[in-house]
Protein backbone atom coordinates (compact mmCIF):
# COMPACT_ATOMS: atom_id res chain seq x y z
CA UNK A 1 0.00 0.00 0.00
CA UNK A 2 1.15 3.56 -0.63
CA UNK A 3 1.94 5.94 2.21
CA UNK A 4 0.07 9.10 3.31
CA UNK A 5 0.81 11.94 0.97
CA UNK A 6 1.49 9.69 -2.02
CA UNK A 7 -0.90 9.50 -5.01
CA UNK A 8 -3.54 6.80 -4.74
CA UNK A 9 -3.34 6.46 -0.96
CA UNK A 10 -6.96 7.49 -0.31
CA UNK A 11 -8.35 5.00 -2.85
CA UNK A 12 -6.16 2.21 -1.47
CA UNK A 13 -7.35 2.99 2.08
CA UNK A 14 -11.00 2.78 1.01
CA UNK A 15 -10.45 -0.56 -0.73
CA UNK A 16 -8.63 -2.05 2.27
CA UNK A 17 -11.36 -0.88 4.62
CA UNK A 18 -14.05 -2.41 2.39
CA UNK A 19 -12.25 -5.78 2.51
CA UNK A 20 -11.95 -5.57 6.33
CA UNK A 21 -15.66 -4.82 6.65
CA UNK A 22 -16.58 -7.77 4.44
CA UNK A 23 -14.38 -10.16 6.47
CA UNK A 24 -15.83 -8.81 9.74
CA UNK A 25 -19.39 -9.26 8.45
CA UNK A 26 -18.72 -12.90 7.50
CA UNK A 27 -17.12 -13.60 10.91
CA UNK A 28 -19.92 -11.89 12.79
CA UNK A 29 -22.55 -13.87 10.87
CA UNK A 30 -20.83 -17.17 11.60
CA UNK A 31 -20.29 -16.39 15.29
CA UNK A 32 -23.86 -15.13 15.55
CA UNK A 33 -25.23 -18.41 14.19
CA UNK A 34 -23.03 -20.40 16.57
CA UNK A 35 -24.13 -18.32 19.54
CA UNK A 36 -27.80 -18.48 18.62
CA UNK A 37 -27.68 -22.29 18.37
CA UNK A 38 -25.66 -22.74 21.55
CA UNK A 39 -25.96 -22.05 25.24
CA UNK A 40 -26.23 -18.28 24.77
CA UNK A 41 -29.59 -18.55 23.01
CA UNK A 42 -30.91 -20.76 25.82
CA UNK A 43 -29.75 -18.36 28.52
CA UNK A 44 -31.36 -15.41 26.73
CA UNK A 45 -34.74 -17.15 27.00
CA UNK A 46 -34.43 -18.07 30.69
CA UNK A 47 -35.71 -15.94 33.59
CA UNK A 48 -32.11 -15.48 34.74
CA UNK A 49 -31.62 -13.01 31.85
CA UNK A 50 -33.97 -10.55 33.55
CA UNK A 51 -32.82 -7.67 35.69
CA UNK A 52 -32.15 -7.98 39.42
CA UNK A 53 -34.98 -7.74 41.95
CA UNK A 54 -35.50 -4.68 44.08
CA UNK A 55 -34.88 -4.74 47.83
CA UNK A 56 -38.63 -4.42 48.46
CA UNK A 57 -39.40 -7.43 46.32
CA UNK A 58 -36.62 -9.44 47.92
CA UNK A 59 -37.86 -8.63 51.42
CA UNK A 60 -41.46 -9.48 50.55
CA UNK A 61 -40.41 -12.77 48.95
CA UNK A 62 -38.29 -13.56 52.01
CA UNK A 63 -41.18 -12.77 54.36
CA UNK A 64 -43.55 -14.84 52.25
CA UNK A 65 -41.12 -17.75 52.16
CA UNK A 66 -40.64 -17.70 55.93
CA UNK A 67 -44.39 -17.49 56.53
CA UNK A 68 -45.10 -20.32 54.10
CA UNK A 69 -42.41 -22.51 55.68
CA UNK A 70 -43.72 -21.77 59.19
CA UNK A 71 -47.34 -22.32 58.12
CA UNK A 72 -46.49 -25.62 56.46
CA UNK A 73 -44.56 -26.82 59.50
CA UNK A 74 -47.29 -25.81 61.97
CA UNK A 75 -50.08 -27.12 59.73
CA UNK A 76 -48.45 -30.49 59.08
CA UNK A 77 -47.65 -30.94 62.77
CA UNK A 78 -51.22 -29.97 63.74
CA UNK A 79 -52.84 -32.33 61.23
CA UNK A 80 -50.54 -35.23 62.13
CA UNK A 81 -51.11 -34.76 65.89
CA UNK A 82 -54.88 -34.49 65.39
CA UNK A 83 -54.94 -37.60 63.20
CA UNK A 84 -52.82 -39.56 65.67
CA UNK A 85 -55.01 -38.55 68.64
CA UNK A 86 -58.19 -39.35 66.70
CA UNK A 87 -56.86 -42.79 65.79
CA UNK A 88 -55.85 -43.35 69.42
CA UNK A 89 -59.39 -42.52 70.60
CA UNK A 90 -60.81 -44.83 67.93
CA UNK A 91 -58.46 -47.60 69.10
CA UNK A 92 -59.71 -47.16 72.65
CA UNK A 93 -63.30 -47.49 71.43
CA UNK A 94 -62.22 -50.50 69.38
CA UNK A 95 -60.77 -52.26 72.42
CA UNK A 96 -63.97 -51.69 74.42
CA UNK A 97 -66.16 -52.92 71.54
CA UNK A 98 -63.86 -55.94 71.02
CA UNK A 99 -64.13 -56.84 74.71
CA UNK A 100 -67.90 -56.73 74.53
CA UNK A 101 -67.93 -58.82 71.37
CA UNK A 102 -65.53 -61.43 72.84
CA UNK A 103 -67.70 -61.79 75.93
CA UNK A 104 -70.86 -62.21 73.84
CA UNK A 105 -69.29 -64.65 71.36
CA UNK A 106 -68.44 -67.25 73.94
CA UNK A 107 -65.99 -70.09 73.20
CA UNK A 108 -65.57 -72.39 70.25
CA UNK A 109 -66.68 -72.05 66.66
CA UNK A 110 -70.43 -72.53 66.50
CA UNK A 111 -72.22 -74.24 63.70
CA UNK A 112 -74.06 -71.06 62.82
CA UNK A 113 -71.15 -68.63 62.82
CA UNK A 114 -73.15 -65.84 61.15
CA UNK A 115 -75.72 -65.91 63.98
CA UNK A 116 -72.89 -65.65 66.52
CA UNK A 117 -71.41 -62.67 64.66
CA UNK A 118 -74.81 -61.01 64.51
CA UNK A 119 -75.20 -61.68 68.18
CA UNK A 120 -72.05 -59.95 69.36
CA UNK A 121 -72.63 -57.10 66.90
CA UNK A 122 -76.07 -56.64 68.40
CA UNK A 123 -74.69 -56.07 71.89
CA UNK A 124 -75.76 -52.62 73.12
CA UNK A 125 -73.07 -49.96 72.71
CA UNK A 126 -71.58 -51.17 69.42
CA UNK A 127 -71.06 -48.11 67.15
CA UNK A 128 -72.66 -47.62 63.75
CA UNK A 129 -70.61 -49.17 60.95
CA UNK A 130 -68.91 -51.73 63.21
CA UNK A 131 -67.54 -54.71 61.27
CA UNK A 132 -67.19 -58.06 63.04
CA UNK A 133 -66.11 -61.52 62.09
CA UNK A 134 -65.39 -65.01 63.39
CA UNK A 135 -62.40 -66.88 61.97
CA UNK A 136 -61.20 -70.48 62.32
CA UNK A 137 -58.53 -71.61 59.92
CA UNK A 138 -59.79 -71.08 56.40
CA UNK A 139 -63.38 -70.63 57.52
CA UNK A 140 -64.52 -67.11 58.27
CA UNK A 141 -67.78 -65.20 58.56
CA UNK A 142 -68.29 -61.42 58.81
CA UNK A 143 -71.09 -58.87 59.13
CA UNK A 144 -71.42 -55.14 59.76
CA UNK A 145 -73.90 -52.67 61.22
CA UNK A 146 -75.58 -50.43 58.65
CA UNK A 147 -78.26 -47.99 59.85
CA UNK A 148 -79.12 -50.23 62.80
CA UNK A 149 -79.29 -53.36 60.65
CA UNK A 150 -76.72 -56.17 60.80
CA UNK A 151 -75.79 -57.19 57.24
CA UNK A 152 -73.51 -59.99 56.13
CA UNK A 153 -70.25 -58.61 54.72
CA UNK A 154 -68.91 -59.40 51.30
CA UNK A 155 -65.92 -61.60 50.45
CA UNK A 156 -63.46 -58.67 50.37
CA UNK A 157 -64.37 -57.48 53.86
CA UNK A 158 -64.40 -61.08 55.17
CA UNK A 159 -60.95 -61.76 53.73
CA UNK A 160 -59.60 -58.51 55.19
CA UNK A 161 -60.83 -59.51 58.70
CA UNK A 162 -59.41 -63.03 58.32
CA UNK A 163 -55.96 -61.54 57.58
CA UNK A 164 -55.75 -59.60 60.89
CA UNK A 165 -53.17 -61.09 63.25
CA UNK A 166 -54.35 -61.86 66.82
CA UNK A 167 -51.44 -59.93 68.40
CA UNK A 168 -53.57 -57.60 70.50
CA UNK A 169 -52.61 -54.58 68.37
CA UNK A 170 -55.08 -52.61 66.22
CA UNK A 171 -54.37 -52.73 62.47
CA UNK A 172 -55.62 -50.60 59.59
CA UNK A 173 -57.32 -52.68 56.90
CA UNK A 174 -59.14 -52.07 53.64
CA UNK A 175 -62.57 -53.76 53.81
CA UNK A 176 -63.43 -53.63 50.12
CA UNK A 177 -66.17 -51.15 49.28
CA UNK A 178 -66.77 -50.46 52.99
CA UNK A 179 -63.54 -48.44 53.16
CA UNK A 180 -60.77 -48.31 55.73
CA UNK A 181 -61.14 -49.80 59.25
CA UNK A 182 -59.16 -50.19 62.42
CA UNK A 183 -59.36 -53.92 63.26
CA UNK A 184 -58.45 -55.88 66.42
CA UNK A 185 -58.33 -59.72 66.57
CA UNK A 186 -58.77 -61.61 69.86
CA UNK A 187 -58.20 -65.35 70.10
CA UNK A 188 -61.11 -66.77 72.16
CA UNK A 189 -59.56 -70.26 72.10
CA UNK A 190 -56.77 -71.87 70.10
CA UNK A 191 -57.56 -71.54 66.39
CA UNK A 192 -60.69 -69.38 66.88
CA UNK A 193 -60.48 -65.61 66.52
CA UNK A 194 -63.05 -62.89 67.12
CA UNK A 195 -62.24 -59.88 64.92
CA UNK A 196 -63.87 -56.49 65.41
CA UNK A 197 -63.25 -53.34 63.30
CA UNK A 198 -64.42 -49.72 63.54
CA UNK A 199 -64.58 -47.44 60.45
CA UNK A 200 -61.96 -44.72 59.88
CA UNK A 201 -64.29 -42.62 57.72
CA UNK A 202 -65.10 -40.11 60.48
CA UNK A 203 -61.44 -39.75 61.44
CA UNK A 204 -60.42 -39.24 57.79
CA UNK A 205 -63.20 -36.71 57.23
CA UNK A 206 -62.26 -34.75 60.35
CA UNK A 207 -58.59 -34.82 59.35
CA UNK A 208 -59.42 -33.58 55.82
CA UNK A 209 -61.63 -30.82 57.24
CA UNK A 210 -58.85 -29.75 59.60
CA UNK A 211 -56.36 -29.76 56.70
CA UNK A 212 -58.62 -27.51 54.60
CA UNK A 213 -59.14 -25.21 57.59
CA UNK A 214 -55.40 -24.95 58.24
CA UNK A 215 -54.71 -24.22 54.56
CA UNK A 216 -57.37 -21.51 54.38
CA UNK A 217 -56.28 -19.89 57.63
CA UNK A 218 -52.61 -20.02 56.57
CA UNK A 219 -53.41 -18.52 53.16
CA UNK A 220 -55.48 -15.74 54.71
CA UNK A 221 -52.79 -15.07 57.28
CA UNK A 222 -50.15 -15.03 54.54
CA UNK A 223 -52.11 -12.46 52.52
CA UNK A 224 -52.65 -10.28 55.59
CA UNK A 225 -48.98 -10.59 56.56
CA UNK A 226 -47.84 -9.72 53.04
CA UNK A 227 -50.12 -6.68 52.95
CA UNK A 228 -48.90 -5.47 56.31
CA UNK A 229 -45.32 -6.38 55.43
CA UNK A 230 -45.53 -4.44 52.19
CA UNK A 231 -46.64 -1.33 54.08
CA UNK A 232 -43.93 -1.79 56.69
CA UNK A 233 -41.23 -2.41 54.08
CA UNK A 234 -42.37 0.59 52.05
CA UNK A 235 -42.27 2.88 55.06
CA UNK A 236 -38.91 1.47 56.11
CA UNK A 237 -37.43 2.01 52.64
CA UNK A 238 -38.78 5.54 52.17
CA UNK A 239 -35.54 7.09 53.53
CA UNK A 240 -33.54 4.95 51.11
CA UNK A 241 -35.79 6.07 48.26
CA UNK A 242 -35.12 9.68 49.24
CA UNK A 243 -31.39 8.94 49.03
CA UNK A 244 -31.94 7.42 45.58
CA UNK A 245 -34.02 10.40 44.43
CA UNK A 246 -31.37 12.83 45.64
CA UNK A 247 -28.60 10.84 43.94
CA UNK A 248 -30.65 10.79 40.73
CA UNK A 249 -31.14 14.56 40.89
CA UNK A 250 -27.41 15.09 41.46
CA UNK A 251 -26.54 12.77 38.56
CA UNK A 252 -28.62 14.94 36.20
CA UNK A 253 -26.76 18.14 37.13
CA UNK A 254 -24.12 19.46 34.68
CA UNK A 255 -21.18 18.90 37.03
CA UNK A 256 -18.54 18.76 34.32
CA UNK A 257 -18.19 22.51 33.90
CA UNK A 258 -19.44 25.87 35.13
CA UNK A 259 -20.47 27.05 38.56
CA UNK A 260 -22.64 24.21 39.95
CA UNK A 261 -25.29 24.99 42.57
CA UNK A 262 -25.26 21.70 44.50
CA UNK A 263 -27.98 22.31 47.09
CA UNK A 264 -29.58 18.83 46.99
CA UNK A 265 -29.57 17.06 50.35
CA UNK A 266 -31.25 13.96 51.77
CA UNK A 267 -33.86 14.60 54.53
CA UNK A 268 -32.75 12.52 57.52
CA UNK A 269 -35.51 11.82 60.08
CA UNK A 270 -33.76 9.13 62.16
CA UNK A 271 -29.99 9.56 62.01
CA UNK A 272 -29.43 6.58 64.32
CA UNK A 273 -30.75 3.98 61.87
CA UNK A 274 -28.73 2.33 59.10
CA UNK A 275 -30.54 4.30 56.39
CA UNK A 276 -30.24 7.47 58.47
CA UNK A 277 -26.49 7.02 58.75
CA UNK A 278 -26.36 6.43 54.99
CA UNK A 279 -28.27 9.68 54.36
CA UNK A 280 -25.99 11.60 56.73
CA UNK A 281 -22.87 10.22 55.04
CA UNK A 282 -24.34 11.00 51.62
CA UNK A 283 -25.07 14.60 52.64
CA UNK A 284 -21.54 14.96 53.97
CA UNK A 285 -20.20 13.62 50.67
CA UNK A 286 -22.35 16.09 48.72
CA UNK A 287 -20.96 18.89 50.87
CA UNK A 288 -17.40 17.84 50.03
CA UNK A 289 -18.28 17.56 46.33
CA UNK A 290 -19.87 21.02 46.37
CA UNK A 291 -16.76 22.48 48.00
CA UNK A 292 -14.51 20.74 45.48
CA UNK A 293 -16.63 21.95 42.55
CA UNK A 294 -16.60 25.50 43.88
CA UNK A 295 -12.83 25.38 44.28
CA UNK A 296 -12.46 23.94 40.79
CA UNK A 297 -14.68 26.62 39.27
CA UNK A 298 -12.79 29.37 41.07
CA UNK A 299 -9.49 27.94 39.85
CA UNK A 300 -10.79 27.67 36.27
CA UNK A 301 -12.15 31.20 36.47
CA UNK A 302 -8.72 32.47 37.51
CA UNK A 303 -7.07 30.51 34.70
CA UNK A 304 -9.54 31.86 32.12
CA UNK A 305 -9.06 35.38 33.39
CA UNK A 306 -5.27 34.95 33.25
CA UNK A 307 -5.42 33.50 29.71
CA UNK A 308 -7.70 36.30 28.54
CA UNK A 309 -5.56 39.00 30.15
CA UNK A 310 -2.29 37.44 28.98
CA UNK A 311 -3.60 36.98 25.44
CA UNK A 312 -4.85 40.55 25.36
CA UNK A 313 -1.55 41.88 26.64
CA UNK A 314 0.48 39.78 24.17
CA UNK A 315 -1.33 41.11 21.13
CA UNK A 316 0.45 44.50 21.21
CA UNK A 317 4.06 43.26 21.58
CA UNK A 318 3.49 40.59 18.93
CA UNK A 319 2.12 43.20 16.56
CA UNK A 320 5.19 45.37 17.29
CA UNK A 321 7.57 42.46 16.64
CA UNK A 322 5.86 41.70 13.37
CA UNK A 323 5.84 45.34 12.35
CA UNK A 324 9.53 45.87 13.10
CA UNK A 325 10.39 42.65 11.25
CA UNK A 326 8.49 43.79 8.19
CA UNK A 327 10.02 47.26 8.42
CA UNK A 328 13.52 45.82 8.62
CA UNK A 329 12.91 43.44 5.71
CA UNK A 330 11.52 46.27 3.57
CA UNK A 331 14.48 48.56 4.35
CA UNK A 332 16.14 49.79 1.21
CA UNK A 333 19.68 48.89 2.30
CA UNK A 334 21.29 45.59 1.55
CA UNK A 335 21.34 42.98 4.34
CA UNK A 336 23.15 39.67 4.54
CA UNK A 337 21.19 36.57 3.48
CA UNK A 338 21.32 35.03 6.96
CA UNK A 339 19.93 38.24 8.48
CA UNK A 340 17.10 38.34 5.93
CA UNK A 341 16.33 34.69 6.70
CA UNK A 342 16.30 35.36 10.45
CA UNK A 343 14.03 38.36 10.01
CA UNK A 344 11.69 36.28 7.83
CA UNK A 345 11.54 33.60 10.49
CA UNK A 346 10.83 36.20 13.17
CA UNK A 347 8.00 37.58 11.05
CA UNK A 348 6.46 34.14 10.32
CA UNK A 349 6.72 33.03 13.95
CA UNK A 350 5.17 36.27 15.16
CA UNK A 351 2.26 35.64 12.77
CA UNK A 352 1.84 32.10 14.15
CA UNK A 353 2.05 33.32 17.74
CA UNK A 354 -0.49 36.04 16.97
CA UNK A 355 -2.91 33.41 15.63
CA UNK A 356 -2.38 31.29 18.75
CA UNK A 357 -3.00 34.27 21.02
CA UNK A 358 -6.14 35.21 19.10
CA UNK A 359 -7.45 31.64 19.40
CA UNK A 360 -6.74 31.56 23.14
CA UNK A 361 -8.40 34.92 23.62
CA UNK A 362 -11.47 33.78 21.68
CA UNK A 363 -11.81 30.57 23.73
CA UNK A 364 -11.41 32.47 26.99
CA UNK A 365 -14.10 34.95 26.01
CA UNK A 366 -16.42 32.18 24.83
CA UNK A 367 -15.95 30.45 28.17
CA UNK A 368 -17.15 33.64 29.84
CA UNK A 369 -20.20 33.81 27.55
CA UNK A 370 -18.97 36.80 25.53
CA UNK A 371 -17.69 37.51 22.03
CA UNK A 372 -20.89 36.77 20.08
CA UNK A 373 -22.68 39.30 17.91
CA UNK A 374 -26.37 38.52 17.64
CA UNK A 375 -27.94 38.61 14.19
CA UNK A 376 -29.45 36.50 11.43
CA UNK A 377 -26.82 34.80 9.28
CA UNK A 378 -27.36 33.08 5.95
CA UNK A 379 -25.12 30.01 5.88
CA UNK A 380 -25.05 29.35 2.12
CA UNK A 381 -22.62 32.15 1.19
CA UNK A 382 -20.45 31.34 4.22
CA UNK A 383 -20.06 27.70 3.15
CA UNK A 384 -19.39 28.66 -0.45
CA UNK A 385 -16.78 31.29 0.50
CA UNK A 386 -15.05 28.88 2.91
CA UNK A 387 -14.77 26.18 0.23
CA UNK A 388 -13.45 28.74 -2.27
CA UNK A 389 -10.78 29.87 0.20
CA UNK A 390 -9.84 26.26 0.96
CA UNK A 391 -9.51 25.50 -2.75
CA UNK A 392 -7.02 28.34 -3.12
CA UNK A 393 -5.07 27.20 -0.04
CA UNK A 394 -5.12 23.50 -1.03
CA UNK A 395 -5.19 23.13 -4.82
CA UNK A 396 -3.97 19.52 -4.54
CA UNK A 397 -7.28 18.44 -2.94
CA UNK A 398 -10.62 17.94 -4.65
CA UNK A 399 -13.13 20.41 -3.19
CA UNK A 400 -16.91 20.14 -3.61
CA UNK A 401 -19.74 22.22 -2.13
CA UNK A 402 -23.42 21.18 -2.01
CA UNK A 403 -25.98 23.85 -1.08
CA UNK A 404 -29.80 23.86 -0.96
CA UNK A 405 -31.82 25.98 -3.34
CA UNK A 406 -33.48 28.01 -0.56
CA UNK A 407 -31.50 30.17 1.88
CA UNK A 408 -30.70 28.72 5.31
CA UNK A 409 -30.77 31.34 8.08
CA UNK A 410 -29.58 30.86 11.66
CA UNK A 411 -29.21 33.32 14.55
CA UNK A 412 -25.60 33.97 15.47
CA UNK A 413 -22.29 35.66 14.83
CA UNK A 414 -21.27 35.61 11.16
CA UNK A 415 -17.56 36.05 11.83
CA UNK A 416 -17.48 33.12 14.25
CA UNK A 417 -19.51 30.88 11.95
CA UNK A 418 -17.07 31.65 9.14
CA UNK A 419 -14.29 30.63 11.52
CA UNK A 420 -16.07 27.29 12.16
CA UNK A 421 -16.19 26.49 8.44
CA UNK A 422 -12.64 27.67 7.94
CA UNK A 423 -11.31 25.51 10.79
CA UNK A 424 -13.13 22.39 9.58
CA UNK A 425 -11.89 22.79 6.01
CA UNK A 426 -8.37 23.61 7.19
CA UNK A 427 -8.43 20.47 9.34
CA UNK A 428 -9.44 18.39 6.31
CA UNK A 429 -6.74 20.01 4.16
CA UNK A 430 -3.88 19.75 6.66
CA UNK A 431 -4.51 16.23 7.95
CA UNK A 432 -5.23 14.39 4.69
CA UNK A 433 -2.91 13.51 1.80
CA UNK A 434 -2.92 15.14 -1.64
CA UNK A 435 -5.72 14.03 -3.93
CA UNK A 436 -8.21 13.63 -1.07
CA UNK A 437 -11.79 14.57 -1.95
CA UNK A 438 -13.46 16.98 0.52
CA UNK A 439 -17.21 17.68 0.32
CA UNK A 440 -18.91 20.49 2.28
CA UNK A 441 -22.70 20.10 2.47
CA UNK A 442 -25.42 22.35 3.89
CA UNK A 443 -28.87 20.86 4.61
CA UNK A 444 -31.71 21.39 7.08
CA UNK A 445 -34.00 19.19 9.10
CA UNK A 446 -37.08 20.02 11.13
CA UNK A 447 -35.40 22.55 13.43
CA UNK A 448 -31.67 22.67 12.63
CA UNK A 449 -29.23 23.65 9.97
CA UNK A 450 -26.78 20.81 9.31
CA UNK A 451 -23.27 21.47 7.98
CA UNK A 452 -21.11 18.47 7.12
CA UNK A 453 -17.49 18.35 5.98
CA UNK A 454 -16.60 14.88 4.68
CA UNK A 455 -13.29 13.62 3.31
CA UNK A 456 -12.08 10.24 2.02
CA UNK A 457 -8.75 10.41 3.81
CA UNK A 458 -7.22 7.76 6.07
CA UNK A 459 -9.50 8.53 9.03
CA UNK A 460 -8.79 9.38 12.68
CA UNK A 461 -7.02 7.13 15.16
CA UNK A 462 -9.61 5.60 17.56
CA UNK A 463 -7.42 6.60 20.52
CA UNK A 464 -7.80 10.27 19.50
CA UNK A 465 -11.59 10.37 19.03
CA UNK A 466 -12.48 10.98 22.68
CA UNK A 467 -10.11 13.99 22.92
CA UNK A 468 -10.49 15.29 19.39
CA UNK A 469 -12.39 18.46 20.39
CA UNK A 470 -10.25 19.23 23.43
CA UNK A 471 -7.78 22.07 23.43
CA UNK A 472 -4.28 21.38 22.13
CA UNK A 473 -5.34 17.96 20.82
CA UNK A 474 -2.96 16.90 18.05
CA UNK A 475 -3.49 14.44 15.21
CA UNK A 476 -1.52 11.19 15.12
CA UNK A 477 0.80 9.91 12.43
CA UNK A 478 -2.01 8.30 10.44
CA UNK A 479 -3.15 11.78 9.38
CA UNK A 480 -0.32 13.54 7.67
CA UNK A 481 0.69 16.89 9.21
CA UNK A 482 2.48 18.91 6.61
CA UNK A 483 1.91 22.23 8.38
CA UNK A 484 2.01 23.47 11.93
CA UNK A 485 -1.08 23.34 14.09
CA UNK A 486 -1.98 24.96 17.41
CA UNK A 487 -4.38 22.17 18.34
CA UNK A 488 -7.15 24.72 18.99
CA UNK A 489 -9.06 24.59 15.70
CA UNK A 490 -11.59 21.90 16.59
CA UNK A 491 -11.85 23.20 20.17
CA UNK A 492 -12.93 26.55 18.71
CA UNK A 493 -15.43 24.75 16.44
CA UNK A 494 -17.07 23.07 19.43
CA UNK A 495 -16.99 26.22 21.59
CA UNK A 496 -18.58 28.37 18.85
CA UNK A 497 -21.21 25.70 18.07
CA UNK A 498 -22.17 25.38 21.73
CA UNK A 499 -22.25 29.17 22.09
CA UNK A 500 -24.85 29.12 19.28
CA UNK A 501 -26.82 26.42 21.18
CA UNK A 502 -25.69 23.82 18.65
CA UNK A 503 -23.41 20.81 18.65
CA UNK A 504 -20.60 19.23 16.67
CA UNK A 505 -19.82 15.54 16.16
CA UNK A 506 -17.50 13.34 14.12
CA UNK A 507 -17.97 9.98 12.44
CA UNK A 508 -14.78 8.41 11.17
CA UNK A 509 -13.47 5.20 9.69
CA UNK A 510 -10.61 4.40 7.32
CA UNK A 511 -11.51 6.01 4.01
CA UNK A 512 -14.18 8.38 5.33
CA UNK A 513 -14.35 11.10 7.99
CA UNK A 514 -17.42 13.31 8.48
CA UNK A 515 -17.65 16.33 10.80
CA UNK A 516 -21.24 17.44 11.45
CA UNK A 517 -22.30 20.81 12.91
CA UNK A 518 -25.93 21.36 13.92
CA UNK A 519 -27.22 24.89 14.54
CA UNK A 520 -30.78 25.90 15.43
CA UNK A 521 -32.65 27.65 12.63
CA UNK A 522 -33.83 31.20 13.02
CA UNK A 523 -37.31 31.67 14.46
CA UNK A 524 -39.93 31.11 11.76
CA UNK A 525 -37.50 29.36 9.41
CA UNK A 526 -39.10 26.35 7.76
CA UNK A 527 -37.53 23.18 6.56
CA UNK A 528 -36.41 23.76 2.96
CA UNK A 529 -34.29 20.77 1.95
Amino acid sequence: MTHPGEPGYAAASRAAHAREQADAAVGADASGRTHASGLGAVLERTPFARGPWTIRRRLLVLIAGLLVAMSVAVGVATVLLFHASSVARLDASLRAASSRADTAAGTGFPADALATVQGFLGVPGQPEGTLGGLVRGAASTAAYIDDGQIIEAGPAATAALAAVSPDGTPHTIRAGALGEYRALAVESEPGVRVVLALPLADVSAQTAQLTVTVVLVAAGGLLIALGAGSLVVRRSLEPLERVTATAQAVSELPLERGDVDLDERVPVDEPGTEVGRLGTAFNRMLGHVASALSAREESERKVRRFVADASHELRTPLASIRGYAELTRLHGGSLPEDVLHAIGRIESESVRMTELVEDLLLLARLDEGRELVAGEVELGPIVADAVADAQVAGPDHEWTVELPDAPVVVPGDEARLRQVLGNLLTNARVHTPEGTSVVATLTTDASSAVITVADDGPGIDPDLRDTLFERFARGDSSRSRRAGSTGLGLAIVRAVAEAHHGEVSVDTEPGRTVFTVRLPLAAGAARRD
